[in-house]
């Protein structure tokens, strides 16, 4: 869906988090700006190391209508060659771990990478829906798993990644090419 994730009903929202767990723009700014200072006091105290890249990390989710926030570290993209694909379908599952292991019934996700990090959004959107996909098929649970995304163009690509998902993942074996 098209919306601001810091407006999201759901036991989690996952913040698209750098490895500091520092706060930041974008997403991460916004939640941080919304939930109020005891997200990143907690973050501070419970994950002092921060969080690598690929993984991530849960906390409460101070003023937001979530229950949690799962902090998901992304890759920063590269050339599509140094491990960033397996890097982000990582901080999606774990992220879904963090969900299963904390009960949460329903989960909101921005698209983890596709912003200041580059990574494309019709790559990241599809390794996003498989990820979520197949946990979904492997696990049945989250019951709901919501990508909410920012702008018309993200919004176009998850469509189209969901679409070649649901045709039985179509398209899916190897990244588009970048020609």
């Amino acid at each position: 869906m098209l919306g601001d994730i810091t407006d999201q009903d759901t036991d989690a929202v996952v913040n698209a988090a750098n490895s500091r767990l520092a706060g930041g723009g974008g997403v991460d700014g916004a939640i941080h700006r919304r939930g109020g200072p005891q997200i990143m006091d907690e973050t501070r105290r419970l994950y002092p190391k921060g969080c690598p890249s690929g993984s991530a990390v849960i906390s409460s989710a101070g003023n937001l209508a979530a229950r949690y926030v799962i902090h998901a570290v992304g890759p920063v993209y590269r050339d599509g060659q140094s491990g960033e694909g397996a890097l982000l379908a990582s901080a999606y599952h774990r992220s879904l771990e963090l969900a299963l292991e904390h009960g949460c019934r329903s989960v909101a996700f921005p698209a983890l990478s596709a912003g200041v990090y580059g990574y494309p959004l019709p790559e990241a959107a599809q390794i996003a829906v498989e990820t979520a996909g197949e946990s979904l098929l492997c696990n049945g649970n989250p019951k709901l798993v919501r990508f909410v995304l920012f702008g018309e163009t993200a919004y176009q690509a998850f469509q189209t990644a969901l679409a070649n998902f649901a045709r039985g993942r179509d398209g899916f074996d190897e990244p588009p090419s970048r020609d």
